[in-house]
């Protein structure tokens, strides 16, 4: 490049811009000029990559032996390093050589860009500023200037073109490379593949069958096995290889990724039988009939490689199963009546066959010997669209010996590939059956002891006798003395495993009994139900047996509603147990039939959701007991406090709609000028009382007669009046929103800020009253409506807390659903008592869905029993019906 002294002559003196230019035009000019001297050394350089790639994709290199293969790469190689000798002679353009350039190329006469640096023969005063103003003139013309593409006169160096033969002959090569003969650049670098002569008269006839569960389609591989890029195949995929018409027995290879080679054996039942010759059969006529029989092979495919046979070659890719992932959706909680219930999400590429949780306990003591295994906890999952589920599972657990102590469960779910997915532990008490009898809870304690650890069947009959020891004072009922006495005695002689359990399990109906009396059997009964029911619809039982378990369940269910029923007789009716918490009959009922018609209409899946949340339902349900009188009176004060509120907003309402009207009247008489009202309005019976408990339209009647007004008319003006005397009632209401606020306080609840809005509408309301204007009081009299329901929300939610938090603490338990939302066991919301806040989320169901199913698969199986011809509409209507 130029010197910065070089540049700053002539007109590059005083023109900077003008200097950069030239150095930016020099530069580019040197480059083109280097491009130029680069292009024809190069051309023999390409020619000879061009050989060695066309020699490749034709397969040269696979069909020459090893030693000619190997002396025409060092060919190869020689011939490339001798064509680099001529880059040699390369060296960077002068900038003399770049200036002459551009001013050739641009055709600028004069030498404009020379002339800069050039110096004049006389110095004199007149010469100097003559060349500059020639120097100025000239540089007018170097902003046009434009160095061009290179140059590089290649035809003066291949006269007979020659450079089109190896560009040609590379284009012919990559398009024979396409085909199934074509080579491969790596050719060259490996040794020749073993020549595999093709058989044409060998038909082949292969596929992949994807396993079941991944639900994808078989894959038919083509004759002459022209897949170039490798077929992408589930994992455990079955490979199925048919060689027929061939006259000697092929051989099926699996070549491994690595390069180990697999021979694909033959399947038993197509191997050709020899069979003995009799004496009039010809002799060649059996090794001829052997060999045309087809052979089959098969393999199961679990990493990539390439099948190979009668010289044609399949690649696969093995796309790898995942292992499928479960985690706690939630923390794992206690229903009401003890059962474990644990919300969770599962994910797997190609669903999820099976799930469970497994529970250990925390703490163990590898000498012991346990009476019971570990518990079993199985994971509902739909059976259909696993990929990516959500579930919730409830189990009734507290009849294990674990139940009360401290375990930790991990979730564990299984594809149908074998693999398995865990979450992380989650540790908590295991929760156990609510005793309410201190004797019952004693009971149950002995069964623990020893059912843990037979070796403290010492302990837990010392147990037994320190529950005896004043039998008049502690076992107010013969009947418990005498099982006690009999448990006793069977713990004493109870020797060997069968023995124990049996022990164990009499202890357990002992404590139930004096718990819940038949109720306890009932309620094993319904579950045993459930649970058949639900293992029936699991393995896809026939509708006689599906018809014949809900027949179980439905009596099961009856029989336990009916003990419920006879408990409940002598049980007081609590706040919380009302007709928006009791469970009907009806709904049962009517949630049985669905989940009968929808296992008959095929669904059943949605069936065995249904059985789901019926078990969670009672699960939550929960058997009534008197309450304390301190909870009863607490629940009654609560009930007013309902009630008194429920009274301010009707009052609000039928203030707001007064209010409403008496401003619609007065717009309407100051609108046509009338100061007379002219009939008698109704309005004027529904206005506030007067002092003396008289409605108000009877004194200002009594008003009139005193002042010759007629009771039927009032003007505008009293229309005014009217509203002011509205505003007496407007305060009342707000006195009394105050004083519900500071009972509530009072009961230990914290009044929402719906209250506290409600009441600064309610006094702004009154002052806009007091002024005579309507139409603002209406607006927030409106405003003070919608605060006092969002108040009232907030109340209600935080009374249902406290009975939850009363009800999960053991010994009040009640007749009704425990945490469901506000809902009952149908999902729909309960009805209220006392103001209803708008919620106006009720969806009505209806059956259009299920019986369309009904239709879609009737009309299925019809077409079916008409034995459709064609073997392929049958399987697939088989698949519909999912029939195996």
């Amino acid at each position: 490049m130029t010197s910065p002294s070089r540049q700053k002559k002539g007109a590059f003196a005083f023109r900077p811009s003008l200097a950069r230019l030239v150095t930016t035009k020099r530069l580019l000019a040197r480059i083109v000029l280097f491009f130029e001297q680069l292009l024809p050394p190069l051309m023999p350089v390409l020619s000879v990559i061009a050989f060695y790639l066309s020699a490749s994709w034709f397969g040269l290199f696979r069909s020459v032996p090893d030693w000619l293969r190997i002396l025409l790469l060092i060919a190869f190689a020689g011939a490339f390093l001798v064509s680099l000798l001529p880059f040699r002679t390369l060296r960077w353009p002068r900038i003399a050589e770049a200036d002459r350039m551009l001013e050739e190329r641009n055709g600028l006469p004069h030498q404009p860009v020379t002339v800069q640096e050039d110096e004049p023969a006389f110095d004199t005063p007149f010469g100097r500023a003559l060349w500059r103003e020639h120097q100025t003139r000239m540089a007018e013309k170097i902003a046009a200037l434009d160095a061009g593409l290179p140059r590089p006169d290649i035809a003066a160096h291949d006269r007979f073109a020659l450079r089109a033969v190896p560009a040609l002959l590379l284009v012919t090569a990559f398009g024979y490379s396409l085909s199934i003969n074509g080579g491969s650049i790596r050719d060259a670098l490996q040794a020749a593949p073993e020549q595999v002569v093709s058989d044409p008269a060998v038909r082949i006839d292969a596929w992949v069958t994807p396993p079941s569960y991944t639900g994808r389609a078989p894959i038919y591989l083509t004759a002459d096995g022209s897949e170039q890029a490798p077929i992408g195949i589930p994992q455990f995929s079955g490979l199925t290889v048919r060689v027929s018409d061939g006259k000697t027995a092929e051989k099926v290879v699996f070549r491994k990724a690595n390069g180990e080679a697999q021979d694909i054996s033959v399947q038993a039942d197509t191997k050709p039988q020899q069979t003995a010759a009799s004496g009039s059969e010809q002799p060649t006529a059996a090794p001829a009939s052997q060999a045309l029989v087809a052979q089959t092979h098969m393999m199961k495919l679990q990493e990539n490689g390439a099948l190979e046979v009668n010289g044609r070659r399949w690649s696969f890719e093995v796309l790898p199963d995942k292992a499928p992932e479960i985690a706690f959706d939630g923390l794992p909680k206690r229903s009401v009546n003890g059962a474990l219930e644990i919300a969770f999400t599962v994910k797997d590429d190609y669903g999820v066959q099976e799930a469970h949780a497994e529970i250990v306990p925390v703490e163990t003591d590898p000498t012991a010997t346990p009476l019971y295994p570990l518990p079993e906890y199985r994971l509902d999952i739909p059976r259909r669209n696993a990929r990516d589920a959500k579930g919730v599972t409830s189990r009734n657990l507290t009849e294990h010996p674990l139940a009360g102590k401290r375990v930790r469960i991990t979730l564990v779910a299984k594809d149908a590939a074998g693999q398995t997915g865990r979450s992380p532990p989650y540790e908590m008490a295991l929760p156990s059956r609510p005793f309410n009898e201190p004797l019952a809870a004693a009971v149950a304690e002995e069964r623990q002891v020893f059912a843990l650890d037979t070796r403290k069947m010492p302990q837990a009959i010392a147990l037994n006798e320190a529950l005896t020891i004043r039998p008049e004072e502690t076992i107010p009922k013969l009947t418990n003395y005498l099982l006690l006495k009999s448990a006793l005695a069977r713990m004493k002689l109870a020797r060997g495993e069968d023995a124990l359990k049996d022990t164990a399990q009499y202890l357990w109906e002992i404590a139930l009994g004096m718990e819940d009396g038949d109720l306890s059997l009932a309620e094993r009964k319904l579950r045993e139900a459930q649970q058949n029911l639900a293992d029936a619809l699991d393995r896809n039982a026939p509708d006689a047996e599906i018809k014949k378990l809900m027949d179980e369940l439905r009596k099961a269910m009856q029989d336990y509603m009916t003990e419920l029923a006879q408990r409940m007789q002598n049980a007081p009716m609590q706040p919380n147990q009302n007709a928006q918490n009791i469970l009907r009959q009806q709904d049962l009922e009517r949630m049985m039939d669905q989940i009968e018609n929808l296992a008959r209409s095929g669904n059943r899946d949605a069936a065995q959701q249904m059985l789901s949340e019926l078990q969670r339902m009672m699960n939550n349900l929960q058997a009534g007991r008197p309450q304390r009188g301190q909870q009863s009176q607490e629940n009654s004060e609560a009930r007013k406090q309902i009630d008194k509120l429920g009274e301010i907003l009707r009052d609000q309402q039928k203030l707001m709609e007064q209010t409403f009207r008496l401003d619609q009247q007065l717009r309407d008489r100051m609108q046509r000028g009338e100061p007379d009202m002219g009939e008698n309005d109704p309005l004027l019976d529904e206005m506030n009382p007067g002092e003396n408990g008289e409605p108000q339209d009877q004194q200002q009647g009594q008003q009139g007669k005193e002042g010759q007004q007629p009771s039927d008319q009032m003007t505008a003006e009293q229309l005014r009046e009217a509203l002011k005397h509205l505003r007496a009632q407007q305060d009342a209401l707000g006195k009394q929103l105050g004083e519900l606020q500071k009972s509530l306080g009072e009961m230990g609840m914290k009044p929402g800020p719906g209250f506290g809005q409600a009441q600064r509408e309610m006094e702004g309301a009154g002052r806009e009253l007091g002024q005579g204007r309507g139409q603002p009081a209406v607006e927030g009299q409106g405003r003070a409506l919608e605060a006092l329901r969002q108040g009232a929300r907030d109340m209600m939610n935080q009374m249902m807390q406290a009975q939850q938090g009363q009800q999960g603490q053991g010994p009040n338990g009640q007749v009704g659903q425990g945490d469901q939302n506000g809902r009952d066991p149908l999902g729909r919301p309960r009805r209220t008592q006392g103001p209803d806040f708008g919620d106006n989320s009720v969806k009505v169901p209806d059956e259009i869905d299920v019986q369309r199913a009904r239709e879609i698969l009737d009309a299925i199986r019809e077409k079916l029993g008409n034995n459709p011809p064609q073997e392929m509409e049958r399987r697939y209507l088989e698949r519909l019906l999912d029939i195996q």
